[in-house]
């Protein structure tokens, strides 16, 4: 395969996000393989750009992705963040904030029921 992708470090820092809004940066970082300094930059333009709320719970970061606001991308600007993580996570459970393994776990807790 190339060297290019279709999706930028910041909406595959955003897709991170989704996954798991405690991550670390250390996680996001090696998830898409970038440095920590760099998914440190890509975090802070995302709260800066208000997609990603940043909240401090105890010593980690918590974040929350604003699904309402519109793509910067001016051929898009009428779909939403949220639009963009439907199509690309396949669930609305980022919008509440669950991750894949709180998923799984309920999903296997519903079945033992």
């Amino acid at each position: 395969m190339g060297s290019w992708s279709f999706l930028t470090n910041h909406a595959r820092a955003l897709l991170c996000i989704a996954a798991d809004p405690g991550a670390r940066l250390r996680d996001i970082a090696a998830t898409v393989g970038i440095t920590e300094r760099r998914a440190h930059a890509i975090i802070t333009d995302l709260v800066d750009a208000g997609y990603v709320v940043k909240d401090r719970n105890g010593r980690r970061n918590q974040y929350r992705i604003q699904t309402d606001l519109p793509l910067r991308d001016p051929i898009n600007r009428q779909r939403t963040i949220g639009e963009l993580l439907d199509l690309l996570v396949g669930t609305d459970d980022h919008r509440e904030g669950i991750s894949p393994g709180d998923r799984q776990r309920r999903s296997k807790a519903a079945t033992r029921r």
